[in-house]
C-alpha cells in the first residue's frame, strides 16, 4: 500500500508517495532537512548546490555505515568459523580421551 506524506525539507513542502509508513518517511525527510540546514548555514550556496552537498554528506554516511556493517559481518563470520574449528578440536580431543579410557 502506498502512503502519501507531506514533509518539509529546506522550508519547502513535498508530497512523498512511499510504501513505507509515515514515521519512516518523516525520519528520512528530517535527516535530509538537517543536512540541508547544516550545509546552508553559511548562506552563500544556492538551494540546489546545498542540496547536492547535503546528498554527498548523506552518501558519505551511507557508505561508511555499509563498510562498518560489512566489517562486522566479516568478524562474525570469522568468529563462527573459529568456533566451529574449536568445536571440532574439542570433539577430537573427547574421542582421544575416550579411546585412552577404554584401553585400561
Amino acid at each position: 500500500m502506498r502512503n502519501k506524506v507531506v514533509v518539509s525539507i529546506g522550508g519547502k513542502d513535498y508530497t512523498m508517495v512511499a510504501a513505507e509508513d509515515e514515521g519512516y518517511v518523516r525520519r528520512c525527510a528530517a535527516l535530509v532537512d538537517k543536512h540541508l540546514a547544516e550545509v546552508s548555514a553559511g548562506g552563500r550556496l544556492s538551494q540546489a548546490d546545498a542540496a547536492v552537498l547535503a546528498a554527498m554528506n548523506i552518501a558519505d554516511l551511507l557508505f561508511k555505515e555499509q563498510e562498518t556493517s560489512e566489517n562486522l559481518r566479516r568478524q562474525v563470520k570469522e568468529n563462527l568459523e573459529e568456533a566451529n574449528s574449536l568445536k571440532l578440536e574439542l570433539s577430537e580431543a573427547k574421542r582421544e580421551i575416550f579411546k585412552l579410557g577404554t584401553r585400561k
